[in-house]
């Protein structure tokens, strides 16, 4: 059965709005994905029309990851799905949603291209932010998105506690004290982009690579400034088609080469210019000085598999929240 029309491009929410635009019932193709590979879509969508004409709509859904994962679960008529942790996606294949082989009908894993956690200043980083250990500092006040709702923000999370792990005796006290130092955690990182570059929240973001630059690129090369920690997280980028619904929908072919055209030159060009570290060799080469070299690491080969991280540290009353709540009431006491 066809899907009825979807007109609308949905920006923060979860829900996809289905309704009737004429009496011709016209098929979409919904892409639901993790809020800051937006920009991205929007030119990739075009480009891959242009390769791939078809009277279908293609519709985008964004969010934090979690919820756009619960979204899914609960019956958001999803395609495919962009997201970046592959527990998520195996959330999707428990379900019965997505096929188990999902990482292998794609190339890489089913990662086109990634990004890293870098830290955004303002221009001429009037607060001297180098590395994580500034984050600590009284003076500093940091902002990232909530990892109890978004991936990036555990990746954020997660590269600080790497560097914690590195240089401190108690790691905990680390992160306590860098915790002390958020004044807000927004539920998704292009929430938390919002917050700093805009209200004006904050001394530095924790952010992907991809939408840190993108910020200095398009509020002003003379407004912010990206500056890369000596250690951080990779984050890849995982897609995986929603093979229910679109079994159900007829869409199957057209959503593997949707899909499997992000392994295309154009589309890994596109990724490399909106600042996602692509994983063809020859745009690498290409590219190199929109990417410096940097120290990444995979946060499953540092921290364990998902289930292991997720329980340790952001599930209720995990790590995460003790930290937080600790700090919060310390800093209720400061005052």
């Amino acid at each position: 059965m066809k899907k009825i029309a979807l007109f609308s491009v949905l920006s923060f929410g979860l829900a996809a709005c289905l309704w009737h635009t004429s009496t011709e019932q016209k098929t979409v193709l919904l892409n639901v994905s993790y809020d800051v590979i937006r920009d991205f879509y929007k030119e990739y969508n075009i480009a891959f029309q242009r390769e791939f004409p078809s009277d279908v709509m293609i519709s985008q859904s964004h969010g934090g990851a979690s919820k756009q994962v619960l979204g899914v679960l609960n019956g958001l008529p999803a395609d495919v799905v962009t997201l970046t942790q592959s527990n998520d996606i195996d959330a999707l294949v428990k379900k019965g949603l997505v096929d188990a082989d999902w990482q292998q009908v794609l190339p890489n894993g089913a990662v086109p291209f990634g990004s890293v956690m870098v830290l955004l200043v303002r221009k001429g980083n009037p607060k001297h932010i180098q590395d994580w250990s500034d984050l600590v500092r009284d003076d500093v006040k940091v902002v990232f998105a909530n990892p109890k709702t978004s991936a990036n923000g555990r990746f954020a999370y997660l590269s600080a506690l790497a560097y914690a792990e590195q240089h401190s005796d108690k790691p905990q006290d680390f992160m306590l004290r860098l915790l002390r130092n958020v004044p807000v955690l927004e539920a998704g990182a292009r929430s938390a982009s919002i917050s700093f570059t805009q209200r004006n929240i904050g001394d530095v973001l924790i952010a992907p690579e991809n939408e840190a630059a993108l910020a200095a690129k398009t509020l002003g090369e003379n407004s912010f400034e990206v500056v890369y920690p000596s250690i951080t997280a990779y984050t890849p980028i995982y897609v995986a088609e929603v093979n229910k619904n679109t079994q159900a929908d007829g869409l199957h072919q057209l959503s593997h080469d949707y899909l499997s055209y992000l392994w295309s030159p154009k589309a890994q060009e596109l990724a490399a210019q909106n600042y996602f570290r692509p994983t063809d060799k020859k745009i690498i080469a290409k590219t190199t000085a929109l990417f410096p070299e940097v120290n990444q690491f995979d946060v499953n080969q540092r921290f364990g598999s998902w289930d292991t991280i997720n329980t340790k540290h952001f599930v209720d009353n995990g790590l995460f929240d003790r930290l937080y709540i600790s700090a919060q009431r310390a800093d209720k006491v400061n005052k």
